[in-house]
């Protein structure tokens, strides 16, 4: 037969039932386990095998359960609290961002990022940047963040992994319905679907855009896959992170630009606009052409605009991981573009050029968005640094450390990740108002309260949960692989629930090292052979489809998991997702982090994880640094730089055997007079109290907020007030200054002191040769600071001089004083730099002189 089309029929849903269909199209239920359970509890098994999806749920369950359900008084009850506390939270008309900025209760934060995590039921994710997103968004709407996401639907998502009998993974992608999804066409005020188009060679291609309702807040995603394309256009939202450079290119025009068009389409003019990793960089050309094509501004003035409201994260430590197209590629897509935006070939290609060692300079996304944004950050303290060394030549002459690249530490949605059994514990012991109060320290400080017993059975039941989860899928995935039928039954006796479980789970890359932990496999075998201190350890992530080195590492560990003298405590898990990550990091006992430092960006993995009482064994890498204090987890390795990868594997190998050797293993197993683990479990509450409320993703919407998105919401207010007058005035100044800077010449002596008490004033006077350069138009600095090995300033303090008058020739003389608060050696430095009132941050222009 062949078919005509498709159609989901749903059952019809009682009248009195009538608005689960409106929790299912609200991903509320995600984070609210008694609305999820509403559906869950109709038919528990259709609930599995729909991979907890309420709108195809409903598309499936049987008319006589919901027909019972109507009638059942206790699921009623339950159907009408859960209803009662959505519409609360809804209506609330005093939100943490709206009783603190009213001025901007209305004015929305665009968010871009290439792909959203919100849930297992809607896969257009990968990994940790659209696990972040998904989060990001969740705590933007419990905080009453006026934010809107702007993304790509895939209608194949990310792929599926299997791994066969041979350790091979094989990766397979399903086609998503999108009837059987939560989300929906957008609309425009008018009511019509809204479909945007964007240009490519020879054609145009058009999006259709649907909506996500997340709490609060909307995400739009961006749809190819319809008639007025032709097949070959129509596949360039079929897969994430799929294709060539060709397919990767047209993604993100489809992202950037025809995100922005999309937010027009739908009426939508926001404040301010967060590009979530390089993907998205090719909306600030499109807005910048909206000004230079509508508003009448040349390129530079619509620069300042756009840039003074767009903030740019950076995700990636390692610059060969960041997206880059060669200029003949760039080229033949935008010849007919950058006449637009009132520009030449090589001033656009400059935007984003990136140099290249003994080859051709590279379309940077990365550089793009950093020249396009005023406002950068990267995910940690620690990946901020590593930032501002990768992308310090974009700012030529700016010390490293003053590059003008922030950081933010990621965070978890707390709602998300807590085991509800945790929570719980939260409502009778903390706080029943926690929920509102997530990033309160104090209050996570009463975690202490809990009972032993309590919190040990709690956690032992969340493990005995996730084991009972893998064998399920484990005895699944054996059945598919044709393995033997004891080998089959051996998955439902394996995993031990009172062992000490291990987990690792993450994206499988090289540079994670996922089979360090077998470095020493005598030292191995004697930790996982120990009868009266069981160890296990759980494995689970996939490899790039294109990476063989990463695909390389999963046959090596289903190697090693076969392998008798591991007698099954070492287990590999197939197919990660949001699903299995939510049974590892609540049910594990120790979450396992070793990458090489410093390349792991931030690593939120360990965050779920220590939400639950799960405590990490990690490299100071990545968030981890800032989480760490000697008694809520373990630090493998030491902070300090290597002769080579080998040195630091065979150290960190060494560090990470003697941790579970010494301090893990004897502390798990140290029981008290009642078989209670008393001095582990103290960590277990150090480790939620002080990780939980510190690395939330209400903490970090709070930073982006009060850091990033309010200046850059009123940044652009002011840029563009009266007709873009400011931004035209910027613009000039700049350009005269870049015209002129070579002119400016700065000459100043060392201070007469050669000696100094801690505590002694020092005078530091200098010359300058400004030209035709207002001297209100300078900042003229003493930077100074302990001398590092090479004798450079690595950091150091900057104090400002003042003008003490003009000179004979035009120069004009600065005078400072500073004081050395540090005995040592210090090193002193005078510079100049130019200066107005409107910039955002003072190395914009990345221009400097130093005496």
């Amino acid at each position: 037969m062949k078919l005509l089309g498709r159609i989901s029929v749903f059952p019809a849903i009682p009248a009195r039932l009538a608005r689960l269909d409106e929790l299912a199209y609200n991903l509320w239920w995600s984070w609210n386990a008694d609305a999820r359970h509403l559906f869950r509890d109709l038919d528990p098994v259709l609930w599995d095998r729909v991979n907890h999806n309420p709108v195809k749920f409903l598309s499936l369950v049987p008319q006589d359960l919901l027909d019972h359900a109507a009638h059942d008084e206790a699921y009623l009850g339950r159907l009408d609290r859960a209803l009662e506390r959505f519409d609360s939270y809804m209506a609330q008309p005093s939100t943490w961002f709206n009783t603190r900025f009213p001025d901007l209760k209305d004015q929305h934060i665009a968010y871009f990022s290439a792909e959203f995590g919100l849930h297992e039921a809607l896969p257009i994710y990968s990994g940790g940047l659209g696990i972040l997103s998904g989060d990001h968004c969740k705590s933007a709407s419990d905080l009453g963040i006026p934010l809107v996401g702007v993304g790509l639907l895939y209608n194949q998502g990310y792929f599926r992994q299997r791994i066969t009998s041979e350790g091979v993974q094989e990766a397979s992608y399903e086609r998503l319905h999108f009837a059987e999804l939560p989300m929906m066409p957008a609309r425009t005020a008018e009511g019509d679907s809204a479909i945007v188009g964007v240009d490519l060679p020879g054609r145009t291609v058009y999006a259709k855009v649907w909506q996500v309702n997340v709490g609060r807040i909307r995400i739009f995603l961006l749809d190819t896959d319809i008639e007025e394309n032709s097949p070959e256009d129509r596949g360039f939202s079929s897969k994430l992170y799929g294709g060539d450079h060709e397919m990767r290119v047209a993604q993100e025009i489809i992202l950037g630009i025809g995100g922005v068009r999309a937010l027009r389409v739908l009426g939508l003019r926001p404040a301010a606009y967060h590009l979530n990793e390089g993907h998205s960089a090719f909306s600030g050309l499109e807005r910048i052409r909206e000004l230079v094509q509508d508003a009448g501004l040349s390129f530079d003035e619509a620069r300042e605009a756009v840039a003074a409201c767009t903030i740019f994260t950076t995700h990636t430590p390692v610059p060969a991981g960041n997206d880059a197209f060669s200029f003949e590629l760039i080229e033949r897509v935008f010849a007919k573009y950058w006449p637009k935006l009132g520009i030449g070939r090589d001033e656009f290609l400059a935007l984003a050029r990136q140099d290249q060692a003994g080859g051709l300079p590279l379309f940077s996304m990365t550089i793009l968005a950093l020249k396009l944004a005023k406002q950068s950050n990267g995910v940690s303290k620690l990946h901020g640094e590593v930032s501002r060394n990768i992308w310090r030549h974009v700012w030529p002459g700016v010390p490293v450390s003053e590059v003008p690249i922030t950081s933010i530490t990621n965070g978890i949605h707390t709602e998300t990740w807590l085991a509800p059994s945790l929570a719980e514990l939260f409502d009778k012991y903390v706080s029943p108002d926690w929920r509102n109060r997530i990033e309160d320290m104090e209050m996570w400080a009463k975690f202490e309260k809990v009972p032993d017993t309590e919190l040990w059975e709690t956690r032992q039941r969340l493990k005995r949960e996730m084991i009972a989860f893998l064998r399920k899928r484990i005895r699944k995935q054996r059945l598919a692989n044709g393995e033997a039928t004891a080998k089959i039954q051996a998955a439902d006796e394996m995993l031990d629930p009172d062992a000490l479980t291990i987990g690792f789970a993450r994206r499988f890359a090289t540079y994670k090292r996922a089979t360090l932990l077998f470095r020493d496999m005598a030292r191995l075998e004697r930790l996982l052979g120990d009868n009266q201190r069981p160890l296990q350890i759980i494995f689970a992530g996939k490899a790039h489809p294109a990476d063989q080195p990463g695909k390389e590492l999963i046959r090596r560990l289903a190697e090693l998991a076969r392998a008798e003298s591991f007698s099954g405590r070492v287990v590999l898990v197939e197919d990660y997702d949001i699903c299995v990550a939510r049974h590892l990091v609540q049910g594990c006992d120790i979450w396992l982090n070793n990458p090489r430092r410093p390349l792991e960006a931030s690593g939120t993995s360990g965050q779920k994880a220590a939400t639950n009482g799960v405590l990490n064994l990690s490299v100071l890498d990545g968030w981890w640094p800032e989480g760490f204090n000697g008694k809520n987890g373990w630090a493998i390795g030491e902070e300090r730089t290597y002769k080579d990868e080998e040195e630091q594997d065979e150290a960190d190998a060494d560090s990470l055997y003697h941790l579970l050797e010494t301090e893990v293993i004897p502390l798990y197993y140290d029981r008290d007079a009642t078989k209670l683990p008393a001095s582990w479990l103290k960590w277990v509450k150090n480790c939620i109290a002080t990780l939980a409320p510190l690395f939330s993703t209400h903490r970090m919407l709070q930073d982006y907020t009060k850091v990033l998105y309010v200046p850059a919401a009123h940044n652009g207010q002011r840029f563009a007030a009266n007709q873009f007058e400011l931004a035209q005035r910027v613009s000039a100044w700049k350009g005269m200054m870049s015209r002129i800077w070579e002119n400016v010449r700065i000459e100043a002596h060392p201070p007469r002191l050669q000696k100094a008490m801690v505590g002694e004033e020092i005078e530091v006077v200098a010359r300058l040769h400004l030209g035709a350069i207002d001297p209100s138009h300078v900042r003229v600095e003493i930077c100074h600071g302990p001398l590092h090995n090479g004798g450079g300033l690595a950091d150091f303090d900057v104090v400002p001089m003042q003008p003490q008058g003009a000179e004979a020739e035009g120069s004009v003389s600065f005078a400072g004083k500073l004081v050395m608060s540090t005995g040592g050696n210090h090193g002193i430095g005078v510079r100049v730099i130019p200066t107005h009132p409107d910039l955002v941050n003072k190395h914009e222009l990345g221009l400097i002189r130093w005496a």
